[in-house]
């Protein structure tokens, strides 16, 4: 069974932010709160914690995972960023939106859509997410916590530490958080295109969707 700490959900404890960022190191797998729900979380290059999961979602290996930069800075060295795109992240980052874009040679080829070479990118705005980010030192490899028996995921840390804490190394609890999923944005297109409206508001710039 996994070690559940609680975290201030805006003010994090830097040891508490360290120790989660230790362990990351050690390709350790997490729970953490993010400005959408809760999610999983490992370093990027952490093959058995990319497995791990998967393992843990119930999903397909090749199902689309998300790399949480610290800023847009990190995530245009990570993909393909022309103009227009950049002017669209800067608009709305950081918050819950999640970006689909070429990525760029830095990223490992088992994490990227096999036929296209994508990758989903973000910038959360939530203070645990970015200080774990921060005290890493690189982007987290991230999913929302949840499976195929629910139909969406749980807010409660105590409901999510009972159904997942066995199958993770460390939950940082920051109190209740949201269930509702990223608005996604393919960006690796000549146009940008609307995959999926979630809590992100992008109505100004996809009023008809």
């Amino acid at each position: 069974m996994a070690r559940k700490i609680s975290i201030h959900p805006t003010h994090p404890q830097d040891r508490l932010l360290k120790q989660a960022a230790d362990l990351l190191r050690d390709d350790a797998l997490l729970i953490y709160p993010t400005d959408s729900a809760y999610g999983l979380c490992c370093r990027m290059n952490a093959r058995d914690g990319q497995e791990r999961m998967h393992r843990v979602r119930r999903d397909e290996p090749r199902h689309y995972l998300t790399l949480m930069c610290k800023d847009l800075s990190t995530l245009a060295s990570l993909a393909r960023v022309d103009n227009q795109a950049f002017r669209m992240l800067r608009q709305l980052t950081p918050g819950p939106f999640t970006f689909i874009l070429q990525a760029s040679k830095e990223i490992p080829r088992r994490m990227l859509d096999p036929k296209r070479r994508t990758i989903g990118l973000r910038i959360p705005d939530h203070p645990v997410a970015q200080g774990l980010i921060e005290h890493l030192g690189e982007p987290i490899l991230s999913a929302t916590l949840t499976d195929p028996g629910l139909e969406i995921p749980l807010a409660d840390p105590d409901d999510l530490f009972d159904r997942y804490g066995n199958q993770v190394d460390l939950m940082l609890d920051a109190g209740a958080c949201g269930t509702e999923p990223t608005t996604v944005i393919d960006l690796s297109g000549e146009e940008p295109v609307l995959v999926r409206r979630g809590r992100g508001d992008v109505s100004k710039i996809f009023p008809d969707d």
